[in-house]
């Protein structure tokens, strides 16, 4: 008899917890669908996500000071801030390297069309030009290493400025998405100093790109020696390194290739994405900076009543 009360305890025990079980499992069930309605409802709007805030700013609300906040915040009626915290432009804080980095770019450009005039993107005669831009050309050894040296330290500043970003942590949000167009920005900086490597034509910049298209042979999926990548039906001859030289070896076709990504494509990509960049920095208040302090001399003394 205690036996059966026993085991008719149990199940009841048993029972309870299943029950009880049940209806946590059901109320975490509605909570999943609760939060689901919810989440539907927000890309019913997606304006109002952060994603989109971090993108593209929503309009100021309907006040008699909209009108007012519109221009103020609108980069083609007011270029610069109506307000910028001192601190946030010191050069301790942001070390200048931004704009140094732009700068820079722009030397680039000048000197780049100025050797694009000497310079012939054929195998036969490009490392002839570089010989006559260095000892015929006035002023062309001079011209030649201040596109060389800055390009070498625009990669150094756009390094030590994205650096600061993240220790200063102006990734957050709001600005999550400028942060991924620095990154963009700094693979181009990467990819320009890597694709002018080659168009000397001389034994560094032939051993240079040797090795660096055999790293994008390993690719993932778009390289033939890459994971996945004969899973994709990817061979020696129509790879991502196949594509990047034009052929199987670094020839006249890899040269040409690299002249017109260097001297075209990738400036304009990287010249559209630099608006970008400034439209953002614009848009989200400026440069992102310490907390706003005042100094001693600021601060105004109490009047006595």
């Amino acid at each position: 008899m205690a036996d059966t009360n026993g085991q008719s305890g149990n199940q009841s025990g048993n029972g309870a917890a299943g029950k009880s079980a049940l209806t946590a499992l059901v109320a975490g069930s509605k909570e999943v669908k609760t939060r689901a309605l919810q989440e539907m409802e927000t890309y019913k709007n997606p304006e109002k996500t952060d994603l989109w805030k971090s993108v593209l700013r929503v309009k100021h609300d309907e006040t008699p000071r909209s009108r007012a906040l519109g221009v103020l915040s609108n980069v083609f009626l007011h270029l610069h801030p109506a307000k910028i915290n001192r601190d946030a432009v010191s050069y301790s804080y942001t070390w200048g390297m931004g704009g140094i980095s732009f700068y820079i770019y722009i030397v680039l450009v000048f000197t780049g069309a100025l050797l694009m005039f000497y310079y012939h993107p054929s195998k036969v005669i490009a490392f002839r030009d570089i010989l006559y831009l260095e000892h015929d050309v006035p002023f062309g050894k001079l011209l030649r290493n201040m596109h060389r040296w800055a390009a070498h330290l625009m990669v150094i500043t756009v390094e030590l400025h994205m650096f600061r970003v993240f220790l200063t942590g102006s990734y957050k949000k709001p600005r999550e998405f400028n942060w991924a167009v620095g990154v963009i920005l700094l693979v181009l900086t990467l990819l320009l100093s890597f694709t002018g490597y080659l168009l000397p034509d001389d034994q560094l910049g032939f051993w240079a790109v040797t090795v660096g298209t055999n790293m994008a042979r390993a690719t993932p999926m778009l390289g033939h020696d890459g994971p996945f990548g004969s899973q994709f039906g990817m061979t020696p001859f129509n790879d991502v390194r196949f594509a990047l030289l034009g052929g199987s070896i670094v020839d006249s076709n890899a040269l040409l290739r690299a002249y017109i990504w260097h001297c075209v494509a990738i400036p304009i990509i990287a010249s559209t994405f630099m608006v970008v960049h400034f439209w953002r920095i614009r848009k989200d208040g400026g440069i992102s900076g310490p907390a706003p302090m005042m100094m001693e001399s600021e601060i105004k003394p109490l009047r006595k009543v």
